[in-house]
């Protein structure tokens, strides 16, 4: 492993120890693991596999109405509407 220093403010480190604690692990490893995170999301555009999912869905279920097409958005209002 390659040893490297890093400072954070009083606040991160405060924050970064509790979870570390919380999860049973070191802090360096929640570092290394955000870092890994970060890495991952320049490899992969993000939502990639999000996309494929909803994708993947398509047409698999239904929903018992004859007009999604022409009502989708009445449809999606009822449903997350405010």
């Amino acid at each position: 492993m390659l040893r490297t220093q890093v400072q954070f403010t009083e606040e991160q480190g405060r924050r970064l120890r509790r979870l570390a604690a919380e999860m049973g692990v070191s802090v360096s490893e929640l570092v290394r693991r955000g870092v890994e995170l970060l890495l991952r999301s320049e490899e992969e555009p993000p939502g990639a596999d999000v996309h494929e999912r909803a994708l993947a869905a398509v047409g698999r279920f239904r929903s018992g109405c004859r007009d999604i097409a022409a009502e989708h958005d009445r449809y999606l209002d009822e449903a997350f509407g405010a």
